[in-house]
């Protein structure tokens, strides 16, 4: 059976967008911890677009200028724009237009009361290897991650960077694909061999021939559009929705996370295992919890409680404090919290 994962870099547009709304949040949550955030972020061309709620003891002398320092962090900076003038986002050219209002009273009331600020269904994931997760996405991450850190430094790769790496059931790679700009061509066949570890059968790097025109320039990045990549690629179903909008009083950022966590210490030594998590609005109290163990091919569902409420999760992951741009940039199920 072959096994195939994709990650991108945070300089892909999706995940500018993923950023950028991160990056607000440790700003703000600076100055509350106790803020309700839940903001969406779309960027085209020069353009960023924030729209959702915000509430809490804060205040923001000029959201622009932490949008800006959102895109230096990334890599998107002066110098960046003076190499890729028009083939890439321009920070000097930045326009926000901020679309932010309040949260509901309807939903701060229910929250108010330690219940969840939103209802859905999560999924956490753990297999065995290294990161307790599957091979195919722990290299997929690696060479992204290593191509991501020449691209800083570098006067001719740009940061808007794909990777993906496909697997046989013996951990050969058969395929590895790499999309990553270039002003002019440039062999990264042996970077890529050393980081890998091994020679894949089959290398491809920017199938079309050329890719110069990136990041928002050449595509529309929107929040929670690379979840696949955040979490578990193909080997396992996502829960919820995007983690990188919200603060930690939503389940879909704190109840991920939970089920990443749980899935983790109920693996053992099963092959896999799957945490199912439900919540309800307004309502400590999960609707259901379940743990899915897998041990050569023979799966075992067990039921589970979670009798913490919203605030001692939150607290048992650490989650009201400014870490969220950083936990965007190198990705939930590889950080430990």
């Amino acid at each position: 059976m072959l096994k195939t994962a994709e990650y991108v870099s945070i300089g892909h547009p999706d995940k500018i967008a993923d950023y950028i709304s991160s990056y607000l949040l440790d700003r703000l949550i600076e100055q509350d911890s106790s803020l309700k955030y839940a903001v969406e972020v779309m960027i085209k061309d020069n353009t960023v677009v924030l729209g959702g709620e915000v509430s809490g003891y804060i205040k923001i002398d000029d959201i622009s200028l932490l949008v800006k320092e959102a895109l230096r962090s990334i890599g998107y900076d002066e110098r960046y724009a003076l190499i890729w003038k028009e083939k890439a986002i321009d920070i000097n050219k930045i326009k926000v237009i901020d679309l932010i209002g309040i949260q509901s009273s309807e939903i701060l009331q229910g929250v108010s009361q330690d219940g969840w600020g939103d209802q859905g269904v999560f999924v956490g994931y753990a297999s065995q290897g290294e990161n307790l997760l599957p091979q195919d996405l722990v290299l997929a991450r690696k060479l992204n991650n290593a191509l991501y850190q020449k691209a800083r430094t570098s006067d001719n790769l740009g940061l808007d960077i794909k990777t993906q790496i496909t697997l046989d059931q013996d951990g050969t790679i058969l395929t590895a694909i790499v999309a990553i700009p270039m002003i002019k061509k440039e062999d990264l066949t042996d970077f890529i061999i050393h980081t890998l570890g091994q020679t894949p059968q089959n290398l491809i790097i920017n199938g079309t021939g050329a890719y110069t025109y990136h990041s928002s320039i050449a595509d529309c990045g929107i929040t929670g559009r690379k979840l696949a990549c955040d979490f578990y690629s193909t080997s396992c179903a996502i829960g919820g929705g995007s983690p990188w909008t919200k603060d930690p009083s939503k389940a879909d950022l704190t109840l991920n996370l939970y089920a990443r966590k749980l899935a983790k210490e109920y693996l053992k030594d099963n092959d896999e295992c799957f945490v199912y998590l439900s919540s309800c609005i307004g309502k400590a109290e999960l609707p259901s919890a379940m743990v899915k163990t897998v041990k050569n091919g023979v799966f075992q569902l067990t039921p589970i409680e979670v009798n913490l409420k919203p605030s001692q999760i939150i607290d048992t992951l650490h989650l009201r404090r400014p870490i969220f741009a950083n936990l965007c940039a190198t990705g939930p199920v590889f950080t430990d919290l």
